[in-house]
């Protein structure tokens, strides 16, 4: 009888060592992030006074730092010592990805947001080797430095947090405060 009873306490206690050492693979199976399957914008500042919002068609500058969203890895970042400049384009006329296009509308100059952009909206299937694997969903930190060439001390803009709503802007895209 006694067998018997050891035998099912080692049976019990080799089930929870292994139960125990499972645990952490199985949680981190649970909370890894699945990539965005649309465009997702967190505005992480906002100015207090906007008198000019981005549309089709304004050239704008904006600094950024460009990261993968599977594992964080920098690939790209107009901040980088030595650069410090921002990136200057139309917005709307695809010299820049779809996801930028998209995500950087009605932005006010000063503005902070957060852009994951799926693949379909960032290089897709081809990637941009070698930095940018295939089907890579892409996170950006974007700063709107000017528009038209005007910045936030031409156009009066503070650097006041403001309340975000939350609700989407006419560009479809959902956006949240950071």
């Amino acid at each position: 009888m006694n067998t018997r009873r050891f035998f099912l306490l080692g049976v019990l206690v080799a089930a929870v060592v292994a139960l125990t050492l499972q645990a952490p693979a199985l949680a981190s199976q649970e909370t890894q992030k699945q990539p965005p399957t649309q465009l997702q914008i967190g505005v992480k500042h906002r100015p207090a006074n906007c008198a000019v919002r981005t549309k089709p068609g304004d050239t704008v500058s904006v600094h950024y730092t460009g990261r993968l969203f599977s594992d964080g890895t920098e690939f790209d970042s107009s901040r980088k010592p030595g650069r410090g400049v921002p990136l200057d384009f139309v917005v709307g006329q695809g010299s820049v990805i779809k996801g930028w296009d998209q995500g950087l509308l009605n932005m006010c100059v000063g503005e902070r947001r957060v852009l994951k952009i799926p693949a379909g909206l960032a290089y897709g299937a081809r990637g941009a080797p070698p930095v940018i694997p295939p089907d890579a969903a892409l996170v950006f930190d974007t700063e709107l430095m000017a528009i038209n060439g005007v910045g936030a001390e031409a156009d009066g803009a503070e650097a006041n947090e403001a309340e975000a709503d939350g609700a989407a802007d006419s560009d479809g895209a959902a956006h949240e405060e950071l």
